[in-house]
């Protein structure tokens, strides 16, 4: 396939030196883009890599799960992401906590501890304030280093909130260790770099408290805190931010927070509130970010398994304390056992003694390559909750008798190490622990009543279906249907009758009100005979049906909407279907214009739907030329007809009123733009053809260019300068002109001729012009073969053509 071009009005000017410049630079801009990009998504993996490792889920729960926190929290998605890592947070349907602290108590040494840093952001910080946030987010991406935490902190927030920045690590004897530092000289560092544990030092404060500190008095804070700076009045306001710990969040403190943040001021005058909150969220952030660096000072010994073992020694049962090592990676595999009791021989055949600082691993490993356990026992030491696993069996040899026992483990914090625990089951208990989850798995729950003592039992699960309080008491057989809506008594009350009477089991839903709403359930109830046969007691099971009748309901509520919808589109069809015969008329043979023979073809993406927001148009005017328009409205329906009719009959009458082609598509344009009926944009080819001299001149907006056949060879013409009608208060159109040879055949055509579902535009044009080639028969009629080839398979949009042939002999 070839291309010729046409003559436009203007030719566009050869690429210069600024253009190749702009070239490049806009290559840099989007090398530098994706890295970024790679960065902020090995940031999203690690985040997902906490939610999985805290939840179990799978990979897309996680990233639904950070998506849903940070929607909830008002956050960006990388926000989130660097919290999570910073607090490895629990289950988010922990309720939320309190705020960190209050106004009246942000200066007092003795203040007591609050709850928590807030999980979500507070709804009056303002536009500012949540930019700088997710402009955070992104910087923090590279850094790579406390130190260029500091300085990506002092340019993030200089400009309205810190002149100066420091951040402290809490060394094993309780000092301070200066490990980040911008906006201070390095004499003053070198001067503060190490702070011993001494009374009166705000970050230590702030640290111990867990709460921020806001010296907000130079005075006051004279009295209370040794002050950096030389002099103090450097910096009269300043703020010490602990970063929170792991674990705090929900409602719970977790450990104790090693890194604390110093926002120094020059200016006057205490933090306002939005200030607070901003500096507060920062904190968060940047914990995710100090997570992945090894804050910690080295040499800090855990001095409380001596201490453990002495209780473990007076203790009875199986139990261990499990530690992970300093340089641990977090994982189940490095905890080694700290303590151990002398029971626990009978559960890992090994003396309690001997296994003291051997790896956990390695003393039990089918329990640690267990992967429900590895999960609870990452749970329990990144968030502190308690962790109980599921009943398992264990073969021990009892006075020489090998026996089946079940277990289960329980493991609870003590410290930076874990506490486990084996809780030997009886068969009683396994039984229970049964029962209840099938009442909780099966929504249901249980009920006798005995007719001889008029003893009535309910499970726990019974008061809760039915709105009941345990301290009330369960209620009578026969009082049962008092408790059903009016209309479900008669029935009920009808079934348990003939079950006292006849022994008849009944299976009946009922429905009941409580606080929660109506509550759809369902009662099974059979009696259980002596051995005469008489009734002597009734076994049931009430079963909420909730969920299941309101879906069943939703289901009937959606077949009434389908059916309501069905119906406006059939009426919508046949209208469309009465204006396609009024406003284009499609001719069923091919038609002569100024000399030459045009076929039409008019295809809907749609049964039953002849218009459609493609259209045509093929006129011989009053000095013997042509007038062929091809255009497209963007959508379909009577909308797009209204405005298809528009633009058919509005074309038209310029055209044959004198005006340009271009000028044509320039009022067009100003009349989608300003007419409150149009239906958004458009694109249109207009061509008018000169008989006398056989020349095609032609102009387009935003239309795919003619296909031109020439003595078996198939070529595109070179579009003019043309912008979508609709698109632009300001468009430039341009006419082109081609000459025709006899034979030639001219196709103008819609984008449904060369659009198909996963297949680019330039395949669909080749796919085009390989059809044309196959099929270019000078007969009547090859347009439907040619049709049918091209558009085989998937169709989703509607396709108008305009087949223009010039005759081999003149007539």
């Amino acid at each position: 396939m070839t291309s010729e071009p046409a003559t436009p009005a203007d030719s566009g000017a050869a690429p210069d030196t600024v253009a190749l410049a702009k070239v490049v630079a806009r290559q840099r801009a989007e090398l530098d883009r994706l890295r970024d990009l790679a960065a902020m998504a090995a940031v999203l993996e690690r985040a997902k890599g906490a939610v999985m490792t805290l939840t179990g889920c799978t990979p897309d729960a996680a990233d639904e799960e950070l998506r849903r926190r940070a929607k909830a929290g008002g956050r960006t998605l990388l926000e989130q992401c660097w919290i999570t890592l910073g607090t490895l947070a629990a289950p988010p349907d922990a309720p939320a906590g309190t705020p960190a602290e209050s106004p009246s108590t942000g200066n007092r040494p003795d203040a007591a501890p609050a709850s928590v840093v807030p999980p979500s952001r507070n709804p009056a910080q303002g536009e500012g304030s949540s930019a700088a946030l997710a402009a955070l987010g992104r910087e923090l991406v590279r850094v790579t280093t406390p130190q260029e935490l500091a300085q990506c902190l002092l340019e993030q927030l200089a400009e309205a909130y810190a002149d100066a920045v420091m951040i402290y690590a809490r060394l094993p004897a309780g000092g301070l260790d200066l490990i980040g530092h911008a906006g201070i000289e390095e004499r003053l560092a070198a001067q503060w770099h190490h702070v011993p544990p001494l009374s009166g030092v705000a970050a230590l404060d702030a640290l111990r408290a867990r709460r921020p500190r806001w010296l907000e008095d130079l005075e006051t804070d004279r009295r209370h805190y040794l002050l950096i700076g030389d002099p103090p009045s450097r910096w009269p306001t300043r703020a010490w931010l602990p970063l929170p710990a792991p674990g705090a969040t929900g409602g719970r403190q977790g450990s104790s927070p090693d890194v604390c943040i110093g926002i120094l001021r020059s200016r006057t005058g205490p933090f306002s509130a939005e200030h607070r909150d901003l500096l507060q969220a920062v904190a968060r952030l940047c914990a995710g970010r100090l997570r992945a660096f090894d804050t910690r000072p080295g040499g800090a010994v855990d001095a409380a398994a001596e201490s453990v073992q002495a209780v473990f020694d007076a203790l009875p049962g199986a139990a261990m304390l499990l530690m992970p090592p300093p340089e641990a990676s977090g994982g189940v595999e490095d905890l080694r056992i700290a303590a151990a009791t002398g029971q626990v021989g009978d559960v890992v055949d090994r003396a309690g003694h001997e296994l003291v600082g051997r790896r956990f691993q390695e003393c039990c490993p089918a329990l640690a390559a267990e992967p429900s356990l590895r999960r609870g026992l990452r749970r329990t030491l990144t968030t502190g909750e308690p962790y109980e696993s599921e009943p398992f069996g264990h073969q021990e040899i009892v006075d020489g008798i090998a026996e089946l026992s079940t277990y289960s483990l329980r493991a609870a914090p003590l410290g930076e190490g874990l506490v486990l625990t084996w809780v030997r089951h009886g068969s009683s208990d396994r039984q229970e622990q049964r029962l209840a989850d099938l009442q909780r798995l099966g929504n249901l729950g249980w009920a006798s009543w005995n007719l001889l003592t008029h003893e009535v039992t309910w499970s726990s699960h019974v008061y809760a279906l039915l709105g009941r309080d345990a301290e009330s008491g369960p209620v009578g057989l026969t009082e049962l249907p008092d408790l059903a809506l009016h209309e479900d008594r008669s029935a009920l009350t009808h079934a348990i009758a003939r079950l006292l009477r006849e022994g008849r089991p009944f299976d009946l839903p009922f429905r009941i009100r409580t606080t929660a709403g109506l509550r759809h359930l369902r009662a099974v109830a059979e009696v259980v005979p002596d051995s005469h046969g008489t009734p002597v007691e009734v076994h049931g099971v009430i079963q909420d049906l909730t969920a299941q009748r309101s879906a069943e309901l939703a289901l009937v509520e959606s077949e009434r909407a389908i059916l309501t919808q069905h119906d406006v589109l059939l009426a919508e069809r046949t209208l469309a279907s009465r204006l396609q015969d009024a406003l284009l008329p499609l001719p069923t043979r091919p038609v002569r214009l100024s000399g030459l023979r045009v076929e039409v073809a008019y295809l809907p993406a749609q049964a039953g739907i002849h218009v459609g927001g493609d259209w045509f148009s093929a006129i011989e005017l009053a000095d013997g030329d042509a007038l062929f328009v091809v255009g497209d409205v963007a959508g379909h329906g009577i909308d797009a007809v209204a405005t298809m009719a528009q633009l058919r009959f509005t074309a038209k009458g310029m055209v044959i009123t004198g005006s340009s082609l271009t000028g044509a598509l320039a009022r067009l344009n100003r009349l989608l733009l300003h007419s409150r009926d149009s239906h958004g944009t458009a694109t249109m080819v207009l061509a008018r053809y000169d008989r006398a001299r056989r020349r095609l001149l032609w102009a387009q907006a935003g239309h795919p260019p003619p296909l031109l056949l020439r003595d078996g060879e198939v070529r595109y013409l070179d579009r003019p300068a043309g912008m979508l009608l609709g698109a632009s208060t300001e468009p430039r159109f341009q006419e082109a002109e081609v000459r025709l040879e006899p034979g030639d055949r001219v196709l103008l055509y819609t984008d449904g001729l060369i659009e198909r579902p996963g297949e680019s535009v330039d395949r669909g044009l080749e796919r085009l012009a390989e059809g044309v080639v196959a099929h270019h028969a000078d007969e009547a009629g090859r347009l439907g073969a040619l049709l049918a080839e091209v558009l085989a398979g998937e169709r989703r949009d509607d396709v108008c053509v305009l087949d223009i042939r010039v005759p081999a002999e003149p007539e």
